[in-house]
């Protein structure tokens, strides 16, 4: 303790100096924790995004995943009623939703346009799906089929069909069979995915006008939502042997993009992180090199005294590791500061590659990241101090005695 007391008290000896030190290992930390904390929401926001899209898990046939089809709905999944009963009869089970996935054409009369559709239940579809598909006009799906089929078309499909809420389009598909079929719809409204390449080609319609238009009884996939993303691989486990032969698979596993950005993001970040962990290295060993040259009399008279060189490296160590240990902190509190004001500035990020529309900039702070940036920060300032204070303490003494 005695030594801990001592190291404690050196910092103190140039305090302009080791709060420069702490300063920028303080700026270091909080950008370690700002990037870091922005790469987290953006992964929890791709989570969200992808899991309200397909259902945290997915149920299909084995084949609907890893073949082609050659006629619509030759992987379909028959007798859903009872697939449904069997996934909500677990209460970590919130919804199960059919999806008829179908192409083909829609057409105004005048001009027609290759559509990607699906049929989906309207009761729960968009509730599900939240945020991440927004009505621009119009209403949601009918419930009533009394009041005949409608449809929800993407924002640039109804442009090119100079369709609004309220028009008649006609979808025409293939069905099982092979045979053309067609069904007159209504515009119900108009929606946007937020990616401009799906919203030119998006059609969306209630299950049973998908499969009047295909002719089937058969849902292509279902999707399986629950209270809790944490526990998607612990239900997973426990529901495959109960839906055999049925396959399923995670939400994960299909989101190509999410991993994508992942792969990239770990990759730019941990390269941060790299390079302000060795800024850090840097500032720290400078300035208890500065501190050394200073001392080296005093060295000189401790090492004269009896001191041996294994004390002195300990106490430096310790005096670095207090200096990044309180640059840590300080950035942590720095970075819980920025994030707290980002949740009131109300900025927004530009649209990124391959969408139309922004998303607010926000940034997670993570306790478990403070406290790894923390613990790296302090070990690296520890070693840096250790590596520079070895160097001097090998000084003759009577040449530290004699040093001006």
């Amino acid at each position: 303790m005695r030594w801990i007391r001592f190291a404690l008290r050196n910092t103190l000896r140039n305090r302009r100096r080791s709060l420069a030190t702490v300063t920028l290992t303080a700026l270091g930390s909080a950008a370690i924790l700002v990037g870091g904390g922005f790469a987290l929401y953006t992964y929890e926001s791709l989570q969200q995004a992808a899991a309200r899209d397909t259902g945290h898990l997915i149920v299909a046939t084995k084949d609907f995943f890893d073949r082609e089809e050659d006629t619509p709905m030759q992987f379909g999944i028959e007798h859903f009623d009872q697939l449904r009963d069997t996934l909500l009869a677990h209460r970590e089970v919130r919804y199960v939703l059919p999806r008829l996935h179908f192409s083909g054409l829609i057409s105004n009369g005048d001009k027609s346009v290759v559509m990607i559709g699906s049929g989906v239940d309207p009761q729960a579809e968009f509730s599900v799906r939240g945020p991440f598909l927004q009505l621009k006009a119009g209403k949601l799906l009918n419930e009533d089929a009394a009041k005949g089929p409608d449809v929800l078309i993407g924002a640039d499909l109804a442009k090119s069909l100079k369709a609004g809420p309220g028009s008649a389009l006609t979808l025409l598909g293939s069905t099982t069979a092979g045979a053309l079929n067609a069904v007159d719809v209504k515009v119900r409204g108009v929606v946007s995915s937020g990616v401009p390449d799906i919203d030119k080609r998006l059609v969306l319609t209630s299950l049973a006008t998908a499969q009047g238009l295909l002719a089937t009884d058969k849902v292509s996939s279902v999707g399986v939502y629950l209270a809790d993303m944490e526990q998607t691989a612990t239900l997973r486990a426990k529901l495959t042997p109960q839906i055999a032969p049925l396959a399923m698979r995670t939400w994960e596993e299909e989101a190509f993009f999410y991993k994508a950005v992942r792969g990239l993001y770990d990759r730019i970040f941990g390269g941060l992180g790299l390079v302000i962990g060795l800024i850090v290295v840097g500032v720290v060993a400078g300035a208890m090199a500065m501190a050394i040259v200073e001392r080296t009399r005093e060295i000189g008279t401790l090492r004269a005294m009896g001191t041996s060189p294994w004390q002195l490296v300990r106490a430096f160590a310790i005096e670095g590791a207090a200096l990044g240990a309180a640059g840590g902190l300080l950035g942590a509190l720095v970075a819980g500061g920025v994030t707290i004001a980002l949740m009131f500035a109300g900025l927004q990020m530009p649209p990124p590659p391959g969408r139309s529309v922004g998303y607010p900039l926000f940034i997670t702070f993570s306790p478990e990241l403070a406290l790894i940036t923390l613990a790296a920060v302090s070990v690296l300032a520890m070693i840096s101090a250790a590596v520079v204070a070895r160097i001097a303490v090998k000084k003759p003494i009577v040449e530290a005695l004699g040093h001006v």
